[in-house]
């Protein structure tokens, strides 16, 4: 009986351990399945994030090399680093917020007690920035052209505006 008994466990214990085997076995191919869709799809997804961003970049002083090239000084050679031209012409702009009728770069005249102010702006090439304003309660955005001068100032004009209507 003893023997019979241990033969029932030993039967028992190896068709537990071949059961457990083909579980792993098959939860291992499983996962690296998984993981491999999981994968594909993030590749994916990262290449259509990174095409939108190429798309949206593509108006962009940082990607246009002729916009680039137009800052080299022709006689000397040197060049108009624009990674920090591009800093110093918003900041540029931007200081026009502190004015008291407001930033004359959008294009608007006070409309209510508040001024308009520019939150944002871009640089799109060597001649354009397209900026985001707003009063508080009235919104628009405003094409400005930008000069650098001889004398390494920045002179704005503004080219076309446009405020959004209230909802």
């Amino acid at each position: 009986m003893r023997k019979s008994l241990l033969l029932y466990l030993f039967i028992l214990a190896l068709l537990f351990n071949v059961f457990t085997f083909a579980y792993f076995s098959k939860d291992q191919k499983f996962e690296k399945e998984r993981y491999s869709k999981l994968d594909k799809k993030l590749h994916d997804s990262l290449s259509v994030v990174n095409n939108n961003l190429f798309d949206a970049n593509y108006f962009s002083l940082e990607t246009n090399q002729n916009a680039q090239d137009y800052f080299e000084d022709k006689q000397t050679g040197e060049f108009l680093d624009y990674q920090k031209l591009i800093p110093f012409v918003k900041d540029q702009l931007i200081s026009f917020n502190d004015k008291p009728e407001g930033n004359p770069y959008t294009g608007f005249e006070k409309l209510s007690e508040r001024k308009f102010i520019i939150n944002k702006a871009k640089v799109l090439n060597h001649r354009w920035i397209i900026a985001d304003f707003n009063d508080g309660t009235t919104w628009g955005e405003s094409i400005i052209k930008y000069f650098i001068n001889d004398d390494k100032t920045v002179s704005f004009e503004v080219a076309e505006t446009v405020i959004y209507p209230k909802r």
